[in-house]
């Protein structure tokens, strides 16, 4: 995966239509206002469902999980105000780094992921909240921003 295309999603919202991004972007307002920005630590690999059948391998947040998780709560809340149908899972604040196309017992790539939950990757920066669109191919995806919503200074 291209390091461009790192990412922590908030909320998937699937299909969008062109005339809701306005409103959308009055969702990202709704959600940042008032919370500053914050450091992220980027710690630990796992995978989902599991790390013996991986479909999705990641790596987890550590330091700053905390205000993540508010701000993912802060984005949930304002969608719902604007008739976006609530999540039906918890947030797990991820940072994707693979998709597994034909997924099978590993016990090599088990055994690297468990080696790894410890491991800390380093820190960001996270000063805003974005929407963006996913274009999908067989490459891979590619990301564009759409529109963003700047946290406080912190």
């Amino acid at each position: 995966m291209s390091p461009d295309n790192l990412h922590i999603t908030l909320r998937f919202l699937g299909e969008v239509d062109d005339t809701r991004v306005a409103e959308l972007g009055g969702v990202l307002d709704e959600a940042a206002a008032g919370l500053p920005g914050f450091d992220l630590g980027i710690r630990g690999l796992g995978a989902f469902p599991t790390l013996t059948r991986p479909r999705v391998i990641w790596a987890g947040v550590g330091e700053g999980a905390g205000a993540l998780r508010t701000l993912a709560g802060r984005l949930e809340s304002a969608l719902a105000r604007v008739g976006v149908p609530p999540e039906d899972r918890p947030f797990s604040g991820h940072v994707t780094l693979g998709r597994i196309r034909e997924p099978q017992r590993d016990p090599g790539l088990a055994a690297m992921l468990a080696s790894g939950a410890a491991r800390h990757f380093g820190t960001l920066s996270v000063e805003r909240v974005c929407l963006m669109r996913s274009d999908l191919s067989p490459r891979g995806a590619r990301y564009t921003l759409v529109t963003a919503a700047a946290l406080e200074a912190p």
